[in-house]
């Protein structure tokens, strides 16, 4: 059966906060705009409880609401939106072609703002758990452990969020960090210390997660080590939450563009076309190309200039036709 063919001025990939930014603005150049979603549609941010730092939302936003706004300022500007999962690209020739199961893509510029997956811990016992009392989404999945004793890994923003949020359903909480300092940002350190005090969060810093054990159909407890005094403790839970990062999503283009340690190289600077690529008329924006602040305010301001930078490319090779 042939495929049907989907053709736009610009295509953007991801829906996270670069993704739809970059949609609205290139709408609201009355560019004819499609963004395909992938499989997560609406990025890390839905698996986030509340989002305190999204300027003028002062009182907090769960990051699900956030997105959806995202997506009816999308649409409503007309963006074409397409759940689909891109599994070949075709990016050195014009048009730019973009294949899924059930279409193919075709388009004068492309946005990439595929974002990231999470990272494993890359121990052995973690693959034979996997769905079976390990996650690596406290918000989607905590109210399965109500009343239960889990544990978490991760010392940033997110692994903190998620020990807040779990607080207030499970038994017991283990936070586990293979570090001595928290990444996360004071203000939630501060929260997190004070509610480990009087509730029932209990803090292993400078310890590494070295085993999961269970039975035939679920976790039962871990064993985390002091990277100190080489101590071995045992600890029964039911889950473990991992929350250690992010890794981009760029295998699909790793043989057309350049890249440094998976993230997609632009050409940043001063003087314009920042989020250009490589590859003429293909763009980056958001956590693709980030790997030092990771924020959705920054990841939604890169996915605004790179719609700026394909407007003006599209402007370009219309004037040269």
């Amino acid at each position: 059966m042939k495929k049907k063919i989907i053709k736009s001025d610009l295509a953007i990939l991801g829906s996270g906060p670069a993704g739809y930014t970059a949609s609205i603005y290139s709408s609201r150049s009355n560019l004819s705009t499609i963004l395909i979603t992938g499989n997560h549609i609406g990025g890390q941010l839905t698996q986030t409880y509340k989002v305190e730092n999204w300027p003028t939302e002062y009182n907090a936003i769960p990051g699900q609401t956030l997105m959806n706004n995202f997506y009816k300022h999308s649409t409503k500007l007309g963006t074409k939106i397409y759940k689909e999962n891109i599994i070949k690209t075709i990016l050195k020739r014009n048009p730019i072609k973009l294949y899924s199961e059930e279409l193919i893509f075709e388009t004068k510029a492309l946005i990439i703002a595929t974002g990231s997956k999470p990272k494993k811990l890359g121990i052995e016992s973690e693959k034979k758990f996997e769905g079976r009392g390990i996650s690596t989404c406290a918000i989607c999945d905590g109210f399965f452990y109500k009343n239960k004793e889990v544990a978490i890994v991760g010392g940033g923003n997110s692994a903190i969020e998620e020990a807040l949020h779990l607080s207030k359903m499970v038994k017991k909480i283990y936070l586990i960090h293979r570090r001595k300092k928290w990444k996360a940002d004071k203000i939630l350190v501060k929260r997190l210390l004070k509610k480990s005090k009087t509730h029932n969060i209990k803090i292993h810093l400078d310890c590494e997660v070295i085993e999961i054990f269970g039975n035939c159909s679920e976790v039962t407890g871990i064993v985390i080590i002091s990277k100190k005094d080489r101590k071995k403790i045992k600890i029964a839970v039911s889950c473990l939450f991992i929350s250690i990062g992010h890794v981009p999503e760029t295998n699909l283009f790793k043989n057309d563009l350049e890249m440094e340690n998976g993230y997609i190289k632009i050409k940043s600077g001063r003087h314009g076309n920042f989020t250009t690529t490589n590859v003429p008329g293909i763009f980056a924006a958001g956590d693709v190309t980030d790997h030092v602040y990771k924020q959705a305010i920054t990841a939604s301001a890169s996915g605004c200039m790179a719609a700026i930078d394909a407007s003006k490319y599209l402007e370009t090779i219309k004037l040269k036709k």
